[in-house]
């Protein structure tokens, strides 16, 4: 095999799905200690895409396809946001004819081509003895598939949606949370100047831990979710009460990204066009919720419309420095993965459960979903969380795995 030295072997690192802050602070983990121990690390660029594009050919430049990590790399990026590895939403057990890379086109010729069987011939290629996938279900999904094909993977979960089944915790949600925040807190004082309803999108395609949580700490006063579809009218009227309520003329909420209104029969989305997992980019639902409000405000205000405030926070919430826990967590979990593979275990998926680093069988990302517990969490009527007692909860209340 080529690019193999004499090392206890060589351990592949990669990046898949939205970029989040916490991402580079796990790949200097795994590689400080990996190189300690006696390992080759090397870095797949831009998720699946790398190791998917990469060319069994000596006289061909591979600097796009993968990197070998050392501690300088690592610690001149470890406490940065993003990942310096790249990423994309690539799925290459489907793969469009379009995107086959060229050096493949003559074999994949179908409108939708797997390409598992060069994934594969590039790992051995590549001498990969074990493969850590840092992504939220879809790039984990795959990294499931490589496994029954035989790759020894040990996964970590990253995703603001915090969504990832098996693990209290995912990398990226603290910050995403800080970030939500932070952001309330910076436009309420325009809503409270002019007297404005204030219509704040978030991230949360299927799950809506990302608008319960900042809403739970006061910073919104509503919140609508994926998990339940809500009525517009009964939305505005509660916002219109807590706004005349409010000393300063003005009441907040939070709208997933992946919200509905009743009568919906899909989300909103900003285009139709889909990544290889099937998902369209969401977007505009916090748009439609804004204009329906001021539409339904007269109703509920004394005959007078209410101007409303309206912002998708974005990339906003998933650019910049990590904050503490997603800068502790990944360095924990990046030990975590070692530790296993100090072992020889693989096929597993390292998490935080019930206040305890800990790991769980791969598949768990494959056989479950994650969702906000209506039932348990979140108010129908008053359109926000609730509980009952906090006691034995896991730091974020509603995010546990069980």
């Amino acid at each position: 095999m080529v690019y193999v030295k004499k090392t206890r072997g060589t351990i592949a690192i990669l990046t898949g799905g939205g970029d989040v802050p916490g991402l580079n602070p796990a790949i200097r983990a795994i590689t400080i200690r990996a190189l300690r121990e006696g390992y080759r690390v090397i870095g797949l660029r831009r998720g699946w895409a790398g190791i998917m594009e990469l060319q069994r050919d000596k006289k061909v430049d591979t600097k796009e396809s993968f990197i070998v990590l050392t501690e300088e790399i690592v610690n001149r990026a470890g406490r940065t946001g993003g990942t310096f590895l790249h990423t994309s939403r690539t799925r290459p057990s489907h793969v469009p004819l379009a995107t086959v890379p060229k050096h493949l086109r003559d074999t994949y010729t179908e409108e939708v081509n797997d390409l598992t069987p060069e994934i594969l011939k590039n790992l051995e290629y590549l001498g990969v003895d074990f493969l850590i996938p840092i992504g939220g279900d879809d790039t984990l999904s795959y990294g499931v598939r490589m496994y029954q094909e035989g790759v020894k993977v040990i996964a970590m979960p990253k995703t603001m949606d915090n969504d990832v089944p098996g693990t209290d915790y995912c990398i990226g949600f603290s910050t995403c949370v800080t970030r939500t925040i932070h952001l309330c807190n910076i436009v309420r004082t325009s809503a409270g100047s002019h007297e404005r309803i204030l219509v704040l999108e978030v991230f949360g395609r299927y799950a809506g831990f990302t608008a319960m949580l900042p809403t739970m700490a006061g910073s919104a006063n509503r919140c609508v979710i994926p998990e339940h579809k809500f009525d517009m009218e009964h939305l505005t009227e509660l916002l219109v009460d807590d706004r005349n309520r409010n000393p300063s003329k003005y009441s907040i909420v939070l709208v997933s990204e992946g919200a509905m209104i009743k009568g919906m029969d899909e989300m909103s989305f900003t285009d139709t066009e889909r990544d290889m997992f099937g998902h369209a980019k969401l977007g505009g639902i916090g748009d439609m919720v804004g204009v329906k409000i001021k539409e339904f405000s007269a109703k509920y205000n004394n005959g007078t419309r209410i101007n409303i405030i309206n912002q998708r926070l974005g990339y906003m919430v998933r650019g910049g420095d990590p904050d503490a826990i997603d800068s502790i967590v990944p360095m924990a979990y990046g030990n975590l993965a070692l530790d296993l593979i100090l072992k020889g275990i693989h096929g597993r998926l390292v998490v935080l459960r019930n206040g305890r680093y800990d790991n769980a069988p791969l598949d768990v990302v494959t056989s479950s979903k994650k969702l906000v517990d209506v039932k348990k969490h979140y108010n129908v009527q008053r359109l926000r969380p609730h509980y009952k007692s906090f006691e034995f909860q896991p730091l974020f209340i509603m995010t546990g795995s069980s």
